[in-house]
């Protein structure tokens, strides 16, 4: 290879390897993002919190990224008693950011180190609140006004959850919130994190409490139910007794129509008789024994009776129609 072939590939190598060196010493920050250089894990300089393009050491300094946004927390749901010995489950939520990456990097490295720091400390903190308040603090707010239908779901809940709305509250749920987030923000700074929020998602009753909750509100639902049943069987024999009531009146009503239509019925039909027949008494004698002939002359009827007899006057004075 000649001299100026070599001068060439001399000068490919340099302008790679300058390359290489500017792109490894270039990093990017985002809006999003802060950072803190490192060389052989020790930070260098202050963090880098604006966004843009930086520099730093290549192959030496190394660059840790933090978030600056909001980062959020879910505990695990914890046991607590509460000042009146009432064991619940408390299911926590909080929100924070890194604020100072420098400290946050040295005290607890990462995200998950961040993690069990933030489990430690509010878990402890919501515990030493939780067990010196009273359960009616912890679920209601201040400014709640309870109405009618709170009050008839507590009482098929159980005596409990009514007694609970019947107690006065002199802080509640918001100002333990309040007192807890500020409690377990004074902690925050020694980790370079800022708490901004903390909120209880879900209070409820431990399993085995909750387990006779469930079987109080299903007693006292079948207690319900067995309360509309019975009025719903009174009121079935009530109406039924009015039923037949009413039919009897009815059927009473219909037979004295009935004996009325019949008398009156018997009154015209004796009334035309008396008319028909005093028209001519003679011969209303004669139909009426003629009448008697049809029912006591039987074809198995035998009768001892002289000729000379007033019952057979009529048969006794036909004449024999003339020749």
């Amino acid at each position: 290879m000649n001299r100026s072939g070599a001068a060439l590939v001399s000068l490919v190598l340099l302008v790679v390897g300058a390359v290489v060196v500017l792109r490894a010493s270039m990093f990017t920050i985002d809006e999003a993002e802060q950072a803190i250089v490192v060389q052989l894990g020790k930070p260098v300089g202050d963090p880098i919190t604006e966004p843009g393009l930086h520099f730093k050491m290549p192959f030496v300094q190394d660059v840790r990224r933090f978030d600056k946004r909001l980062i959020s927390w879910d505990g695990d749901p914890n046991q607590i008693p509460t000042r009146g010995e009432q064991f619940i489950s408390v299911d926590t939520t909080a929100r924070w950011r890194i604020v100072d990456p420098l400290v946050f990097l040295q005290r607890v490295q990462n995200i998950e180190g961040a993690t069990l720091r933030l489990n430690d400390i509010l878990d402890s903190v919501v515990r030493d609140h939780i067990s010196a308040t009273d359960l009616v603090e912890i679920v209601r707010s201040k400014d709640w006004k309870v109405d009618v239908k709170d009050l008839e779901r507590a009482q098929v809940a159980g005596q409990e959850d009514e007694k609970i709305l019947l107690q006065s509250v002199q802080t509640g749920r918001e100002e333990l919130v309040r007192s807890i987030l500020e409690q377990a923000q004074k902690a925050m700074p020694e980790y370079g994190i800022e708490l901004v929020d903390i909120r209880i998602k879900r209070v409820d009753y431990v399993e085995a409490v909750q387990q006779r909750v469930f079987e109080r509100m299903v007693a006292e639902r079948q207690r319900i139910a067995e309360q509309f049943r019975a009025e719903g069987q009174g009121r079935a024999a009530e109406i039924d007794g009015d039923t037949q009531k009413q039919l009897a009146e009815i059927n009473s009503e219909a037979r004295r129509q009935a004996e009325v239509i019949r008398g009156k019925a018997d009154a015209d039909a004796t009334r035309i008789y008396s008319e028909a027949f005093g028209a001519d008494p003679e011969f209303y004698a004669f139909l009426r024994t003629l009448e008697s002939y049809g029912r006591a002359l039987g074809p198995d009827t035998t009768f001892m009776l002289g000729s000379g007899s007033d019952y057979f006057r009529y048969l006794r004075d036909i004449s024999p129609p003339a020749k």
